[in-house]
């Protein structure tokens, strides 16, 4: 863990992490949707869930609105995460030399659990590093 100049473990920038999460699905999304030949607009729900993630993580950089905001957040990358979980299995099964049904659909699926999971991740951690931060005198 990185410290801080006063020692104390170094606060994480979640608004940017929420911003740069959600342009990262945005380019899934979008990039997804391309290469299908746009032929399915679900291939842009990745898309949708970055949308969401940025402009909270812009809403965020205001004060009076960043545990809101931050919070709003961590729900929606925790319904994006349960709602995508299952392409993780698929994504195991295509590196595993099975075959899947649309592989360019699971293997998007699989990656935006995995962001979505990494941005949860560092939620909860931010999470406890201010909690924890409250209770110090």
């Amino acid at each position: 863990m990185t410290t801080s100049a006063n020692n104390g473990p170094k606060q994480l920038n979640m608004p940017g992490l929420s911003a740069g999460f959600g342009v990262s699905l945005l380019a899934l999304g979008v990039g997804v949707y391309l290469a299908s030949g746009r032929s399915s607009l679900t291939a842009l729900i990745p898309a949708a869930f970055g949308l969401a993630l940025f402009a909270l993580g812009l809403l965020a950089k205001r004060p009076s609105a960043t545990k809101h905001a931050m919070h709003a957040a961590a729900v929606i990358a925790l319904v994006g995460f349960l709602g995508s979980a299952d392409g993780i299995v698929g994504l195991g099964r295509m590196v595993a030399g099975g075959s899947v049904e649309l592989p360019l659909a699971v293997a998007a699926k699989g990656v935006m659990a995995a962001v979505m999971a990494a941005f949860l991740w560092l939620c909860v951690k931010s999470f406890r590093q201010a909690r924890l931060a409250r209770s110090q005198p």
